[in-house]
């Protein structure tokens, strides 16, 4: 069972705006290490980001998976098709998580680090539009 505020839009879309602009803020301070040549910041900034996405985005949506989503497809088998898009997305986001990872332990902080993050987040907000446009106003709350 999915926690309450999940089911409710304006709760679901601050849980999500949070996360996202701290997602935002943290790429900027990234870059500006990068483009300041400061590359023991950058790795240390790279782990926060990292610790992030894990701790805020994909706990959320493993909690979406788990919960939220099995719901809105029992009440409403239509959504299983949108519920699958979502799940998929969240599965790129891990992904692109993971190649994050990698980076770091390599410590392998440059561009590339910096355009996986803006795929993550491009990913993520067209995710939550999804979600907020597509599943939630079909939930029964």
């Amino acid at each position: 069972m999915s926690g309450p505020s999940l089911k409710k839009p304006d709760a679901h879309s601050s849980i999500h705006e949070a996360a996202l602009n701290e997602a935002k803020e943290l790429r900027d301070i990234f870059q500006r290490c990068l483009e300041d040549g400061q590359t023991e910041k950058a790795l240390q900034v790279a782990e926060v980001i990292i610790e992030h996405w894990e701790t805020r985005t994909l706990k959320h949506a493993e909690s979406e998976e788990e919960g939220l989503y099995k719901e809105m497809v029992m009440e409403n088998p239509e959504l299983n098709e949108l519920v699958v898009q979502l799940t998929r997305d969240h599965d790129i986001m891990r992904r692109i998580v993971q190649q994050m990872k990698e980076m770091l332990h390599k410590q392998e902080v440059n561009e590339k680090f910096t355009k996986l993050m803006d795929g993550v987040i491009i990913v993520d907000v067209i995710h939550n539009e999804d979600e907020m446009n597509k599943l939630l106003p079909n939930s029964k709350h």
